[in-house]
């Protein structure tokens, strides 16, 4: 064979399993080299050849997508709990946020983040399963329920795909893991323990800015409270600044704790490799941000760092250093990490990825939702254009500020419920205390603080329909069942998800309960014909919602239908009974008032009923106060345990049943 002939076959050696030539060919620099030695040197000849085309894979290394050994990134979640964008990469002078701040010089930030929930059970369970908590029945406060029909939460597709996936620690999610999660879920767990060669996705927790910090006294104030931005939402009080500052304090040390998780990155030199994220649970800690679906409540930090490595991942307003106002949420961040790695997200997955191989394009919308907080009952939905935020509140006779035990405990929410109860409070600060309007629209741009609610105002009124038909939309599309009774998404379908058991119209005529729901809700007077005919529904939910609008619209309902409400404290569903009775004894005559605290007694004993039935019954005593005296007795020998189907929801009865009892002292 001439040098020539040699020359090309070598080339085709050479070249095997390399890009095209077009974007790297290490196999043209081996043939140039072979072809100026010695033709007649030939075992020195493969020897430098050998050599030479080692070297220059070396020297191209940079072009390469990963390591030889590794396709894929590894991807890194630093979480941390209860804390806004207070930052100083978000332009908050006051924050000391300096390793967060560092990785948004590298990497990016975005603005207009929502986490869904604004409590941390289902702000979690959004991003583990990549569905809406209101779609899969998980929204309530530590609520259990069944995963849905041959769905996965998104690390068992990883770990299927070779990722080793570790979680340190906190998994609290409101739907039954679907078999093995992670490869290792606790305090203990580190990517530092996968296999050789095999890329990780990794979650490191911080709790050091959690609502419970707030309250740590004695304190060593770091942040000065003099300094604090008071929102117009809250009284400018010592306590509330106080807790303000020491708030600033521990997302400072929940700062400390990812400035700790990148070090150890860095010094194992997997910076380079690694796509990293950075981001809280849900808004602050503070009374009106957690459990509030407002913006303050939703709103949190994200940054996210990807390595030039992989910077074919990156979507294209990405530059390091720099800002993205994309619509972002929680429910985006499973199919995001997917797509991350390599992997499509399957169709059932309700959010939109906005980066790596699958992403989709901005959405126009995010969404949020007000569920069970804990012991009290509730019912919102919210969603954001980025400018307006739209509140829909389906139960408005409910105060934001309902007696939730673990709330109270901070400072800020007792002083703020004393200046209240003591008529010292501005307009803006009284809200939260207030029973709600059935719409609420803020705009963020003139009102950050969220208190002009400009719903009634006609200058927005194509704002106001524009987002309340997202919301609409949404609740259809998802087939949101959240409109039934908790009780009822075990109850109607013993042992199936709530999801499936929703995507049943027989068993769950979602048009004719949500037409119901909104009926109820909006409050307009002339729909007191319609809510009566409905307690005669055949479906339980529809008549639940009929009762409910009656409630709402206080002595004029109940004095119009006072008929069907008294024929409904034998309904066949005992949450109608539960409504039908409080209805009757807030605004009925006193007989009507005599014999609806007799059957919300009974529908308050947990030993004949179930925890969600005692739940509602002891929520409508409490609204009574002192008017439930009359049944005190019966009331404080009711028993302080029960039926329920998981332990999650024990404590709840207790905290209540002692509310209840608070008011005959």
């Amino acid at each position: 064979m001439d040098s020539g002939s040699r020359c090309w076959s070598l080339e085709g050696v050479a070249g095997a399993g390399t890009e095209p030539p077009a974007k790297r060919s290490p196999g043209n620099l081996f043939v140039a080299a072979e072809c100026i030695v010695n033709v007649h040197a030939i075992q020195t000849m493969r020897r430098i050849a050998i050599l030479l085309f080692a070297a220059i894979l070396i020297a191209n290394s940079s072009a390469l997508a990963g390591p030889p050994d590794q396709p894929h990134p590894n991807i890194l979640w630093l979480t941390s709990e209860d804390h806004g964008p207070q930052m100083g990469c978000y332009d908050d002078p006051l924050a000391t946020t300096p390793h967060v701040d560092q990785l948004a010089s590298q990497g990016m930030i975005y603005t207009r983040v929502w986490s869904c929930a604004p409590v941390c059970a289902p702000a979690r369970t959004t991003l583990i399963s990549g569905m809406y908590p209101t779609s899969t029945g998980s929204e309530h406060m530590r609520s259990m329920v069944p995963y849905p029909k041959d769905k996965q939460m998104f690390p068992q597709l990883l770990r299927a795909a070779g990722y080793y996936c570790t979680n340190n620690a906190k998994e609290d999610y409101n739907l039954a893991q679907p078999g093995r999660v992670w490869d290792e879920s606790s305090n203990k767990a580190h990517w530092k323990r996968r296999p050789a060669g095999r890329p990780f996705f990794a979650v490191f927790n911080s709790n050091q800015s959690h609502e419970s910090k707030l309250r740590v006294r004695p304190h060593k104030q770091v942040h000065d409270p003099t300094k604090v931005r008071v929102p117009a939402y809250h009284p400018d009080t010592p306590e509330v600044r106080q807790d303000w500052a020491q708030y600033y304090d521990t997302v400072s040390e929940a700062d400390a704790d990812a400035g700790a998780r990148l070090r150890e990155l860095e010094q194992a030199g997997l910076q380079k490799n690694t796509i990293v994220f950075y981001f809280a649970d849900h808004g602050s800690g503070m009374p009106r941000s957690k459990r509030s679906p407002y913006n303050s409540g939703l709103h949190v930090p994200l940054v996210v760092f990807i390595p030039e490595a992989w910077r074919a991942l990156a979507p294209a307003d990405y530059v390091p250093g720099g800002k993205s106002d994309r619509l972002v949420s929680f429910v985006d961040f499973a199919p995001t990490v997917l797509s991350l790695a390599g992997i499509q997200p399957p169709p059932w997955m309700q959010g939109n990825a906005f980066l790596g191989k699958y992403a989709a394009p901005p959405q126009p919308f995010v969404f949020g939702f007000r569920g069970r907080m804990d012991e009290r009952l509730d019912l919102v939905r919210s969603v954001t254009d980025g400018r307006y935020v739209y509140l829909r509140n389906y139960m408005p006779q409910r105060i934001y500020g309902q007696h939730v035990a673990y709330m109270f405990e901070t400072p800020t929410t007792r002083v703020w419920k004393q200046l209240h109860d003591a008529g010292k409070l501005t307009a803006a600060q009284d809200i939260f205390w207030n029973p709600k309007p059935p719409e609420e629209l803020y705009d963020l741009q003139d009102d950050p603080d969220e208190v002009h609610n400009l719903a009634e105002n006609a200058a927005h009124r194509a704002t106001l329909q524009k987002l309340r038909k997202a919301q609409q939309d949404l609740a259809r599309s998802t087939r949101d069942v959240g409109f039934l009774p908790e009780g009822e998404l075990f109850s109607r379908a013993p042992g199936v998800s709530p999801y499936d058991l929703g995507l049943n119209d027989s068993a769950y005529p979602f048009d004719r309960i949500f037409a119901m729901a909104e009926l109820a809700s909006m409050l307009e007077p002339g729909a007191l014909a319609e809510l009566t005919k409905g307690l005669r529904d055949s479906d339980s939910a529809v008549r639940y919602w009929a009762a409910l609008g009656i409630l709402m619209r206080r002595a004029q309902g109940v004095a119009t239908a006072k008929a069907e409400l008294t024929a409904a404290l034998a309904d066949p569903s005992p949450h109608v009974r539960v409504v039908a009775a409080s209805a009757l004894a807030q605004y009925g005559t006193r007989d009507d008032q005599t014999v609806a605290l007799k059957t919300l007694a009974g529908l308050a004993d947990w030993k004949h009923n179930d925890v969600f039935i005692v739940l509602s019954a002891l929520d409508a005593l409490d609204s009574l106060g002192k008017r439930a005296v009359p049944i005190a007795e019966s009331l404080n020998l009711l028993p302080m345990t029960g039926k329920a189907p998981d332990a999650r929801y024990a404590p709840y009865v207790p905290r209540l049943l002692r509310d209840v009892q608070s008011h005959f002292k």
